[in-house]
């Protein structure tokens, strides 16, 4: 592991400046930092990010964290313009704990406040489960980051779903943006 200062890190990850990039993320596919070594940092299965097996409390700076996290196959890095740095994630870095139906559109909120349709471009799709081995719905959030549904999300979407087949297996599938998603085989 790297000897490492968070607050080192913080600070040299660029802000947008102004109201109207509050939700606007660092433009980590121009930066190619070298890589520094890994840190003791790990998003746990519940989401929760715990740096030295002490949890982040700063909800503002997992989110700063997060906004700069990258993954390249099943590794994954946080980036500043100068370094980057190899953490640990469990299953997948976010969750998706809420929702809502805007006509014909499902809009999904993650535990760290990104939202976005699901849709071609962010689309929900059956993965394994890290930890339990079951197959899931995730949802692609952004830059190959993708988030696990959560239990109380997936029982509510489920209300919407309805059985079609698929390969001749029958799938509870829902509709988001004219595309249909599978949120699991059914039975």
């Amino acid at each position: 592991m790297a000897n490492f200062d968070l607050n080192k890190l913080q600070g040299a990850i660029p802000q947008p400046k102004g109201a109207q990039h509050k939700n606007a993320l660092p433009p980590i596919e121009s930066w190619d930092p070298p890589f520094c070594g890994d840190i003791d940092l790990i998003i746990k299965h519940d989401g929760s990010w715990h740096y030295m097996g002490t949890p982040i409390g700063r909800i503002a700076l997992v989110k700063l964290f997060a906004s700069v996290l990258k993954r390249e196959a099943e590794q994954y890095f946080l980036l500043t313009p100068v370094e980057k740095v190899g953490i640990q994630v469990v299953d997948s870095p976010f969750l998706i704990t809420q929702w809502q139906q805007k006509q014909q559109d499902l809009i999904f909120t993650t535990n760290l406040d990104d939202s976005f349709v699901v849709s071609s471009q962010n689309p929900i799709q059956l993965m394994l489960d890290k930890v339990t081995g079951d197959l899931l719905p995730y949802a692609l959030v952004r830059r190959n980051l993708w988030a696990r549904l959560h239990q109380n999300v997936f029982y509510q979407l489920a209300e919407l779903g309805s059985e079609q087949l698929i390969k001749g297996e029958p799938h509870l599938m829902v509709t988001s943006a004219d595309q249909n998603f599978s949120l699991g085989r059914c039975g």
